[in-house]
C-alpha cells in the first residue's frame, strides 16, 4: 500500500538532531550550513525505522510500475503532502515507460494543478517530445497570465525545430495571447511573413510592452520592421529601459539608432545610481 510520507519533515528533524549533536564540531553556524550536502547524504543511506529498515535513498526504487509512480505522484498533491524529490528521481530513472503515464495526467482534468506543473517539468528534463500537441492545443486559447501554460511553453521551446510547422498551423486560430505566446517561440525561426505581421502588428498595438516586441523584431531580422522601430526610438514617452530594446533591434537590423537624452528619467537615473 502505498504511502504518503512527508521525507522533507523527517530530513528537517534528522537535521535538527544532528545539529545539537555536532554543533561544538563547527567553528560557525555557515560552516555547519556548508557541511549540510554531506548530512543529506548521510541520511538518505541510514537506515530509518519510519520506513521498516529501508534507507530513504532506496525507498522508491523498490518500485518501477508507471503507474503506481504517476498515481503515486498525484496522491502526494492530493493530499498537499511535499512530493519527494526521491519520488520524482524514481519516474525519471524509470524513464520512457513513464512517459504515456505522465501525458494521461496532464491529460487528466481533475488532476491536481501542482501534479501536472510537476509533470511538465518531468518531461522536459526527461526530453520528452509526446505532449507537443497537447501543450500546442493549451496556447491556442490561454489567458495572457497562466503558469501552466506558461511552463508547457517553455518545453516547446526546447523542442527544437519540429515544433514550428504545427505552431505556425494553429497560429491563426489562436486568442489573443496565444498568438503572443506562439510568437516567443516563432521568434526564433526567421522567415515566416505571418510571424513578421503579428509581431509587427503586436509592436505597433502594445506601446507599454515595446521592449518585448521589439526583441522579437530583431530576432526576425526582416528590416521593413526599421521604420517603426526608429519611430518609437524617437518617441519622448519611450522610457529609457525600452528605448535599450528598440535600439538593440534596431542595430540587429543594421538600423541607425537616434541619440536621446535621458537624464531626466527615473528609469536611467535609478540605472545609474546602481553601478
Amino acid at each position: 500500500m502505498r504511502k504518503c510520507i512527508d521525507f522533507d519533515q523527517h530530513f528537517a528533524d534528522y537535521t535538527s538532531k544532528w545539529m545539537k549533536e555536532h554543533q561544538k564540531d563547527y567553528r560557525n553556524f555557515d560552516a555547519m550550513e556548508a557541511d549540510m550536502p554531506r548530512v543529506y547524504m548521510t541520511f538518505l543511506n541510514t537506515p530509518a525505522r519510519w520506513l521498516e529498515g529501508i534507507t530513504p535513498g532506496a525507498y522508491f526504487t523498490q518500485f518501477e510500475d508507471p503507474k503506481d509512480l504517476v498515481d503515486w505522484l498525484c496522491e502526494y498533491c492530493d493530499k498537499e503532502v511535499p512530493v519527494p524529490d526521491l519520488l520524482l528521481d524514481q519516474i525519471q530513472a524509470v524513464g520512457k515507460p513513464c512517459e504515456k503515464r505522465l501525458v494521461a495526467l496532464l491529460k487528466d482534468e481533475e488532476a491536481p494543478e501542482e501534479a501536472k506543473m510537476i509533470a511538465v517539468g518531468l518531461l522536459r528534463e526527461m526530453e520528452s517530445t509526446a505532449p507537443k500537441m497537447l501543450y500546442i492545443s493549451w496556447q491556442m486559447n490561454r489567458p495572457q497570465k497562466d503558469d501552466l501554460c506558461d511552463n508547457a511553453l517553455e518545453s516547446l521551446g526546447e523542442m527544437g525545430h519540429g515544433v514550428v510547422q504545427p505552431l505556425l498551423e494553429a497560429l491563426p486560430k489562436a486568442n489573443e495571447a496565444g498568438q503572443e505566446a506562439m510568437l516567443d517561440i516563432l521568434a526564433n525561426y526567421p522567415g515566416n511573413e505571418q510571424v513578421f505581421q503579428l509581431a509587427l502588428r503586436l509592436f505597433r498595438e502594445n506601446p507599454t510592452r515595446r521592449a518585448l516586441f521589439a526583441s522579437y523584431l530583431g530576432k526576425l531580422g526582416d528590416d521593413r520592421a526599421l521604420p517603426d522601430l526608429i519611430k518609437a526610438a524617437n518617441d519622448d514617452r519611450v522610457g529609457y529601459i525600452d528605448f535599450i530594446e528598440i535600439r538593440n533591434a534596431i542595430e540587429m537590423l543594421d538600423g541607425v539608432a537616434p541619440e536621446r537624452d535621458f537624464d531626466d528619467d527615473p528609469e536611467y537615473n535609478a540605472l545609474n545610481g546602481m553601478q
